[in-house]
């Protein structure tokens, strides 16, 4: 037997472990279970290459936990360790950068999701163990086994035990006061779950029980046993070729990945590179429901089947955290910060890489089967929406898939739409006017307006519209957005042929303080237009500018500071060659002119659904008295 002391000079690296990654402290579970896999690994590729006489048989990895005792065990049947092997394995290579991380750590406030960078991964089940045993026995033949012991400080014990008789190692954590909560079986089974689920060895914890069938007809029998409960998936979709996956493969793949979604994802994009770098994985497309934010962190980080995180808000492009599904990469760092991760540059070239699969991807679907992908384009649109609006060069390869829907349900890309109304919606100035709804029904009385004067209107409906007009405007020359309620259609499309009106300009400046004095002048600028005299006498209206800012800066960006919480401001178009604008501007009754403006005005509230609260009850009232 020896004993003595872990090679650190520092004696407080214990208490540091402790300090700094208590707050992720149910890692130490992945830790060591992927210690075991690397080991089950390794033997494995030492019998195929003949460099070990072991015969492999069964690999499996046990989980144990003994109540009684108050331990938690992870055995392996890979390579094992002899005595020398443990102290230069445990006491020594594993604290090669001790050193390094005492100096940075032991004076800081607060840690981080250091295990793994300092070589440290093992040590991290002294942040629940008083006590950690490790019995190994090495696969070399005639090797004698090993037993070392610590109790989370750099004293050690190291001696041959005849206590273990097979091959591999286990390491057998007597877990601390404060971590009972390893003890319960729900809860190990929960971190299997989460970080072990798709490791490329088998994993055993506990029993279930299952029922067979034996005999035919009449003579079945029924019997039921216990056999293993093996926890993961050893050979996940995403390790396949996707030559040899089907359609049925990837749904099932997605329902291991998120068993409580009843729902098929719209499709898929398999990750399959091998240089510069390694990249498997598959990312699929869920249907998009209304709150965004509920749809993120559904992204798995995986590196070599190890589960890293699934938090990839600033590792990827934003857009990106809207998919669902698995990446998996030798070149990510196992074990560090995030903020680590988002730094490290071949993170930064996966995540370019990424988008620019996903958008060749979108455009081979597109292409391939257009109809199909109109069909799905309101499941997807925010997700793709988004990425134009988040990544430039995603923005420039979206052009040749991005679809623009008319309130006809018709799909076009905006070079085709372009195309479709350059000739009917180009404005005298050149410009080339998009008219578009953000509500069908809602605008229908304006949409029918525009429709009548044979103009094309789009549904641009999205939570993030206001900002992707920007961009498109922004990118292509003489293109101009604008909402059909924005204002009177003759106004938004100007053209060479004006409409004379009736009034004069002597009787406009004496009618506009007749309307205005009738109205909340706080909230409404009177305009005066002429217009076709079949358009509405009176037209409340929103200007696109203002109604933009607002929508933009209450979306986050884009918009002017503070203009989300602006009250809301509104044109009241006057229609000039309407009669009943005649008729208000002769009637000499004073108490009825007031109440035609008033009704006049509610009547345009009311058809852009913005009479609300005591005024809508009166004008509803007002109404019932005059059946």
């Amino acid at each position: 037997m020896s004993t003595g002391k872990i090679n650190v000079t520092a004696d407080n690296i214990f208490p540091i472990i402790k300090k700094f990654l208590y707050s992720d402290h149910e890692i130490f579970l992945r830790e060591l279970v992927s210690n075991a896999v690397d080991a089950t690994q390794k033997l494995k590729t030492l019998t195929r290459i003949g460099e070990s006489d072991a015969t492999l048989g069964d690999t499996t990895i046990q989980v144990k936990v003994d109540k009684k005792k108050k331990t938690l065990t992870i055995r392996d049947r890979g390579v094992g360790m002899t005595t020398d092997e443990v102290d230069k394995y445990i006491n020594q290579l594993a604290f090669s950068g001790a050193e390094e991380f005492v100096k940075k750590y032991e004076d800081k406030a607060e840690g981080a999701d250091i295990i793994g960078h300092f070589g440290l991964g093992f040590y991290s089940s002294f942040m629940v163990a008083k006590k950690v045993e490790i019995f190994s026995l090495s696969h070399v033949s005639g090797s004698k086994a090993a037993y070392w012991s610590c109790e989370g400080d750099p004293e050690f014990t190291l001696e041959e035990t005849t206590k273990k008789k097979d091959r591999g190692t286990d390491i057998v954590l007597h877990l601390n006061k404060d971590a009972d909560e390893f003890l319960e079986e729900a809860r190990i089974s929960e971190l299997l779950k989460k970080y072990c689920r798709f490791l490329p060895v088998p994993i055993q914890f506990g029993e279930k029980e299952i029922t067979e069938t034996q005999g035919e007809g009449g003579d079945k029998k029924e019997t039921k046993k216990k056999v293993p409960d093996i926890v993961n998936v050893t050979n996940p979709a995403w390790t396949k070729a996707p030559a040899d996956l089907k359609d049925e493969d990837y749904k099932e793949f997605y329902k291991q990945l998120y068993p409580y979604t009843f729902e098929d994802p719209l499709f898929h994009i398999h990750l399959n590179v091998d240089y510069p770098f390694n990249l498997n994985g598959i990312l699929f497309f869920p249907r998009i429901k209304p709150n965004m934010e509920l749809q993120k962190n559904k992204i798995q980080l995986y590196q070599n089947q190890v589960f890293v995180t699934d938090n990839l808000e600033g590792i990827v492009p934003d857009f990106l955290t809207l998919l669902h599904g698995v990446i998996d990469s030798k070149d990510i760092p196992l074990n560090v910060s995030r903020s680590y991760l988002q730094a490290d540059g071949a993170v930064k070239k996966i995540s370019n890489h990424i988008t620019k699969k996903v958008a060749d991807k979108l455009n081979s679907i597109f292409k391939k089967d257009r109809e199909d992908f109109e069909a799905k384009w309101n499941d997807i649109k925010v997700i793709i929406e988004y990425g134009m609006l988040s990544d430039d060069k995603f923005f420039e390869k979206a052009q040749k898939f991005a679809l623009y829907q008319n309130v006809q349900e018709q799909h076009f890309t905006f070079d085709e739409y372009k195309d479709k109304i350059k000739d009917q919606q180009t404005d005298k100035d050149g410009n080339l006017i998009v008219l578009y709804a953000a509500n069908k029904d809602g605008q229908h009385s304006f949409i029918k307006k525009a429709e009548n004067k044979g103009y094309d209107v789009l549904l641009l409906d999205s939570p993030i519209v206001s900002h992707l007009m920007q961009k498109l405007e922004g990118e292509h020359d003489k293109v101009k957005f604008a909402r059909v309620d924005s204002d009177s259609i003759d106004k938004l499309i100007k053209k060479d042929d004006e409409v004379v009106s009736k009034l004069s300009d002597e009787q406009k400046e004496k009618l506009k303080p007749i309307i205005e004095e009738n109205i909340e002048k706080e909230k409404f600028t009177v305009q005066m237009e002429s217009l076709d005299s079949s358009e509405s006498p009176f037209t409340v209206t929103v200007p696109e500018f203002m109604r933009r800012m607002k929508e933009m800066s209450m979306t986050g960006g884009g918009g002017m500071m503070g203009m989300g919480d602006m009250p809301d401001m509104y044109n009241l178009v006057v229609n000039t060659n309407h009669p009943l604008v005649s008729k208000i501007l002769d009637e000499k009754d004073g108490e009825k002119q007031k109440q035609m403006v008033t009704e006049a005005k509610n009547l345009a509230l009311l058809s852009q659904n913005l009479l609300h609260g005591e005024a809508l009850t009166n004008f509803v009232e007002n109404q019932f008295n005059r059946l």
